[in-house]
């Protein structure tokens, strides 16, 4: 939760350059190895759903990875190093996620991991990688609990100093979204809907928080099984409940079938969501029901900004599949993060990496401060990202149209 004012500037969002520097020898903290050209091989970890209803997401985060390291190797960024990903699928599973965690750990060859999507997964692994002194940059998760501890509206406590993430957090989502909603959207009744999961519960949670303190009133409250496409009976209780809005907190595998149910039981309202379901695959799934429905992502659209041309031109030149989705710039300067903070370590050591490459990585991560391409990207004492900047999205003629961007502040 945060206060009151939203300033409305222009924002940023998208990808930044990748860059690494490593030269050295492997070791059981975590080093590079000799690649078989006499450079120094260091490998970049991600982890994402690359399976299911979220890949569209977590390939655009694999895919932008991907294309820092390749452009990395191109330019010779760092003499002697050759950079690689391992990519691993968590299919937005919890479990599925610290598993891969440990697998990650166990190849000396990482020092830096980007990922995952989703909070729950990120709430899971961060303790693998901190036991372990790996450093994890997530260009998604925005539960605020993850940098700020349990008790961060009372007192905000960093749990783990080797977690970083590039996203801003739902304390500040939330709101922005609320105060959106009630103050340009003129909207002043909310039916508030959650999945019950460690994002789309925050995210409705700050929401609502923000929503009633501007005078507006929260009419009905649900949670859904994230496991249904059935949301029938829900869809009823918001068209008795008299609300002029819905929020939703959670992903748009559900969130489409969702929206759809409530038009079609009579509610023609908009469907407001954040980040999880700002995603074409959410304007598949509603139909033309979607049409007026809201989000919020982080950032601003990657088209929009100056400083994503280039990215946005590498990625299509390298002829990826799948689209860049809504955090492929923030795993590109995620990645980019990881590899000054390496640069630093390895300049501070003569040109090659030290015995205890993954630990001086972490530290290095903090001071890490460069333009990307998401705009200016550093790190406060919670390893959260200093951009704030939002944007709100509409379902237009079948495609998302930027509303308004700007930062909230409090």
């Amino acid at each position: 939760m945060r206060q009151r004012s939203l300033i409305a500037i222009t924002a940023a969002l998208a990808a930044g350059a990748l860059t690494l520097t490593a030269c050295g020898s492997r070791d059981d903290n975590g080093g590079g190895s000799d690649s078989g050209n006499g450079d120094t091989t260091v490998v970049i970890g991600v982890d994402a759903p690359l399976t299911g209803d979220l890949s569209a997401l977590g390939l655009g985060i694999k895919n932008s990875v991907d294309l820092a390291t390749k452009i990395a190797n191109k330019e010779k960024y760092v003499e002697g190093v050759t950079f690689k990903i391992e990519a691993l699928d968590d299919q937005g599973q919890a479990s599925v996620g610290q598993q891969n965690a440990t697998k990650l750990v166990a190849n000396k060859d990482v020092l830096g991991v980007v990922g995952p999507l989703n909070s729950s997964v990120g709430e899971s692994m961060q303790k693998v990688f901190d036991s372990a002194k790996l450093v994890e940059v997530s260009p998604a998760n925005t539960n605020p609990a993850l940098t700020q501890g349990v008790n961060w509206q009372t007192k905000k406590e960093r749990p783990y100093k080797s977690y970083f993430r590039t996203a801003t957090t739902d304390a500040i989502q939330g709101p922005f979204a609320a105060q959106y909603v009630f103050n340009e959207a003129k909207k002043k009744k909310v039916f508030v809907i959650d999945d019950k999961k460690t994002y789309g519960a925050g995210l409705a949670a700050t929401f609502t928080a923000e929503f009633k303190e501007l005078g507006g009133q929260v009419v009905g409250t649900e949670h859904i099984n994230p496991e249904s496409k059935d949301f029938s009976a829900v869809a009823t209780k918001v068209k008795n409940s008299g609300a002029d809005v819905v929020y939703y907190g959670g992903e748009y595998p559900q969130a489409g079938p969702l929206s759809k149910q409530i038009k079609e039981a009579g509610a023609k309202i908009p469907l407001v969501g954040g980040d999880g379901i700002y995603s074409a695959d959410f304007i598949k799934l509603s139909g033309a029901a979607g049409t007026g429905d809201l989000a919020t992502s982080v950032g601003a659209p990657v088209e929009s900004l100056p400083s994503a041309k280039e990215f946005v031109a590498n990625y299509k030149a390298e002829g990826y599949k799948e689209a860049y989705e809504a955090y492929g710039g923030y795993s590109y300067d995620s990645a980019w993060a990881i590899i000054e903070a390496v640069k630093k370590v390895v300049e501070d050591n003569d040109g090659k990496l030290p015995d205890d490459a993954r630990a001086k990585v972490v530290d290095a991560m903090q001071n890490v401060s460069f333009d990307g391409v998401t705009g200016k990207v550093s790190f406060d004492e919670f390893g959260d990202a200093t951009n704030k900047q939002l944007t709100v999205y509409t379902v237009k003629g079948g495609d998302w149209a930027t509303v308004k961007s700007g930062t909230f502040t409090g």
